[in-house]
């Protein structure tokens, strides 16, 4: 646990409490600020045309996000799960069909830019065509969730 405190510093303290002792404020702003923190890194890796890392830190920017509102929700902490799809449902927001599927299409970046066997393929498919649509489709779904939480 010290080797996680000097990495997280004093966000350690409210990330690995127990959920009797969880301070919602602070680790749904945490989430937040991190997922906004996300969104200016997916911009600037877009405009670098670093593209599959754009679209790693995309999948990020809505997982954080939707982590923010299960928090404030449950009240208790977020589950550590990358699929969107299965966060989303926490949230209890009633999402489009549209918006579920674009969260399965998302998920797989996470999936796609993590690991070697997929790395490649990935890489390829991420041409600034499909990259800007994924990104445009981040942005409507980050501006709609923020809209209903």
């Amino acid at each position: 646990m010290d080797v996680h405190r000097k990495i997280f510093g004093d966000h350690f303290n409210f990330c690995y409490l127990n959920d009797n002792n969880i301070n919602i404020d602070k680790v749904y702003n945490y989430w937040i600020e991190a997922s906004e923190r996300d969104f200016k890194t997916m911009q600037h890796l877009f405009e670098a045309k670093d593209f599959h890392w754009a679209l790693f830190i995309g999948h990020l920017v809505i997982e954080r996000l939707l982590k923010a509102i299960i928090v404030r929700k449950t009240k208790a902490h977020a589950p550590h799960p990358h699929d969107l799809r299965r966060l989303a449902k926490i949230t209890g927001i009633k999402f489009h069909k549209e918006h579920l599927d674009w969260f399965d299409t998302i998920t797989t970046f996470n999936l796609n830019a993590r690991y070697d066997s997929y790395k490649h393929d990935f890489y390829k498919k991420c041409n600034e065509d499909f990259t800007i649509r994924w990104i445009n489709n981040i942005k409507a779904l980050r501006k709609w969730i923020k809209e209903k939480q």
